[in-house]
C-alpha cells in the first residue's frame, strides 16, 4: 500500500512539473520602424561633456593640414584620364611599391583603379586627413595581381567598352580614331605578351567589383594590407604642393 501511494506521489508531482514548465518560445514576427533623429531630441550635457575631449582631438588630427592643392582636382576634367584619378592611381604605386618588393622582390607594373571608387573631389587649398577620407571612405586594401598577356588585353580592352577614365599609372594606352587600340606601354615599354605583369588594384575589384573578371584570372595575388586611404594621407604627408593633370597616359587619337 505504500509503495503504491509512493508511485502515485512521484508521478502527480512529475506531472505538476512538466504542467509549470513554459514551452519553448517562437518568434512570430519581426517589426521594425523608423525613428527620426531631428532637432526633437536634446542634447544631453553629460555624454558631450564625455565625449568632447574625443571629438576635438579628432577633428584636430582630421583637419591638420598635410599638404596644399594648387587647384581644384576632380575625376570629371577629362574624358580617358582626370587629375583626380592620375593623383590617386600615382599615389597608389609611389607608396605601395616599396612594401610590395620588400615582400616579393618585384616591382608594381601598374595601377588599375575604378572610377566610381573616388567618392570626391579635392578642392583648391589646404588638403587634410580630411580630405582622404571623403575621397575614399571606403576600408578597401591594395592588392597586386600577376598577370599574364591575354589577361592584360582582357583588362585594356574593359577600358576600351566600359567607356570611363578608370584611373590608371604605370602605362599608356592608346587608342586609334576607331576606337581600337594603337599602342600599349607598360613602364615606358611596349607590352610584351611574353611576359606576366604585375597590376595593383584594390581588393574589391580583385574580388570582381565593377565587372572586372579578368581578375580572377590572377596567376598569384599578394595582399599588402595597406589601405589605399591611409596611401593618400601618408602621401599627402610627404609632399607639400598637389598639382595633377590630365595627360597622355590614356587617349585616342583624332
Amino acid at each position: 500500500m505504500n509503495l503504491k501511494i509512493t508511485h502515485f506521489v512521484i508521478f502527480i508531482t512529475i506531472g505538476f512539473l512538466t504542467s509549470c514548465s513554459e514551452s519553448p518560445k517562437k518568434l512570430i514576427q519581426i517589426e521594425g520602424k523608423q525613428i527620426p533623429i531631428d532637432t526633437s531630441y536634446a542634447e544631453t550635457d553629460s555624454i558631450n561633456d564625455y565625449i568632447k575631449p574625443y571629438r576635438n582631438r579628432i577633428n584636430e588630427v582630421l583637419d591638420s593640414t598635410l599638404a596644399y592643392a594648387t587647384h581644384k582636382i576632380s575625376k570629371e576634367d577629362g574624358l580617358y584620364n582626370t587629375s583626380a584619378g592620375n593623383l590617386i592611381a600615382d599615389i597608389i604605386k609611389i607608396q605601395a611599391n616599396p612594401i610590395f618588393k620588400s615582400r616579393t622582390g618585384n616591382n608594381i607594373d601598374f595601377v588599375l583603379l575604378n572610377h566610381g571608387g573616388i567618392r570626391s573631389i579635392i578642392s583648391k587649398g589646404a588638403v587634410t586627413a580630411r580630405t582622404a577620407y571623403e575621397v575614399m571612405p571606403f576600408e578597401n586594401t591594395i592588392v597586386v595581381v600577376e598577370l599574364n598577356g591575354k589577361s592584360i588585353l582582357d583588362l585594356v580592352q574593359y577600358l576600351i567598352n566600359t567607356k570611363r577614365a578608370h584611373p590608371i599609372s604605370g602605362a599608356q594606352v592608346i587608342l586609334s580614331k576607331n576606337n581600337k587600340l594603337k599602342t600599349l606601354n607598360i613602364q615606358g615599354k611596349p607590352f610584351d605578351n611574353t611576359k606576366t605583369y604585375f597590376v595593383a588594384t584594390s581588393n574589391y575589384l580583385v574580388n570582381g567589383g565593377d565587372n572586372m573578371g579578368f581578375f580572377k584570372d590572377g596567376l598569384n595575388v599578394s595582399e599588402t594590407d595597406y589601405k589605399i586611404r591611409n596611401a593618400i594621407i601618408d602621401y599627402f604627408k610627404k609632399v607639400d604642393t598637389l598639382s595633377p593633370k590630365v595627360d597622355n597616359r590614356y587617349y585616342k587619337i583624332k
